[in-house]
């Protein structure tokens, strides 16, 4: 089974995730939690009200009771795990943690979400935290969920919360859309295996936007042998593609000097054979790449049946920004 600290992190400030409330953030504001950006601890640096820590952290609690926040998932999807980043709270991170998930309306109120009507489910049970950790934790709740409320026991911070799972979009909205990217984390694409992703992640690819900087894409270490690079990346559902776009934004002196893209139908095959498996067809050949460039493909794809997978080939190595895989889903 996948690790499931690859899949997307459905709370991430860039896909919308956000803290929309917390009964308590005296030391430090409820909004570090979701921040890109690891935690950092400044020594000398405090404010007036104390230490300046880099993270969510209430006042020491002195009645009964515990702290808690709401969370607004970027995307809506099944959760798989946690991680409660922990880090440099030592003598003041929380004892234990839980959560609990709903499934709302993505613009619903505050006082929407705290009402009697909406049906909150525990999804981890309270369970211990370490201090200045990576606390890691497997959730099994197949059900699509919106919002999370956050639980600290009793008090205390967490530098960062990162929510791993797999985005489930509104389908009938996408069907109504008619061209869609069918490859974008928004649609349920994920990256699921690739050669080396030493400089950047290759859920990077299929981001929103363009690439921000050079480490804001997918970049394989330098290739000293034989071979090439390659990633293969699962579409939200089974589509026909009809445009590419391959992005070599912020890579000038390390772009790959050629990309390729095979496409495979995998439905009800297992994806960890892919990669070896037969069936591969080629959607767009190799071709040569420039640097720091929107490549734009249409009369060159090859047109073919729904497909689920791509398989995008660098040669030799380097870096990719984005792709863009564009077409209409399939009808089943």
């Amino acid at each position: 089974m996948r690790d499931f600290t690859e899949l997307i992190d459905l709370a991430a400030e860039r896909l919308g995730g956000v803290v929309l409330h917390a009964n308590d953030d005296f030391f430090a504001p409820k909004e570090n939690l979701l921040r890109a950006v690891k935690p950092v601890f400044i020594e000398d640096k405090y404010t007036d009200r104390g230490k300046w820590m880099d993270g969510w952290e209430t006042r020491r609690r002195r009645t009964p009771g515990h702290d808690w926040c709401i969370i607004r998932l970027g995307l809506p999807g099944i959760l798989r795990g946690f991680l409660a980043d922990t880090s440099f709270f030592r003598g003041n991170y929380p004892e234990h943690c839980s959560f609990e998930a709903c499934a709302a309306t993505t613009d619903a109120t505050l006082e929407q979400l705290e009402s009697p009507a909406t049906q909150w489910t525990e999804v981890l049970p309270q369970s211990p935290l370490r201090g200045d950790s990576q606390n890691l934790f497997a959730v099994d709740h197949p059900h699509r969920v919106t919002h999370l409320r956050f639980h600290i026991f009793p008090d205390g911070g967490v530098a960062r919360l990162r929510v791993f799972g797999e985005v489930v979009p509104d389908w009938q909205k996408l069907r109504a859309a008619g061209e869609i990217d069918l490859v974008a984390v928004e649609n349920g694409g994920l990256a699921i295996a690739s050669s080396d992703m030493f400089f950047g992640s290759r859920n990077n690819l299929i981001l929103p936007g363009r690439g921000i900087h050079m480490g804001d894409g997918w970049e394989t270490k330098r290739r000293r042998g034989p071979g090439f690079d390659w990633c293969i990346l699962r579409l939200g559902a089974a589509g026909i593609i009809r445009r590419i776009e391959l992005d070599t934004a912020h890579y000038k002196g390390n772009y790959p000097e050629s990309g390729q893209l095979e496409a495979c139908n995998a439905i009800g095959r297992i994806e960890d054979d892919l990669h070896e498996s037969l069936g591969w067809a080629e959607l767009l050949p190799r071709t040569k790449l420039q640097p720091d460039h929107r490549h734009l493909f249409e009369p060159e794809v090859r047109k073919g049946g729904a497909v689920t997978h791509v398989r995008l080939n660098i040669f030799p190595d380097g870096g990719v920004s984005r792709l863009r895989l564009f077409g209409a889903l399939a009808k089943e």
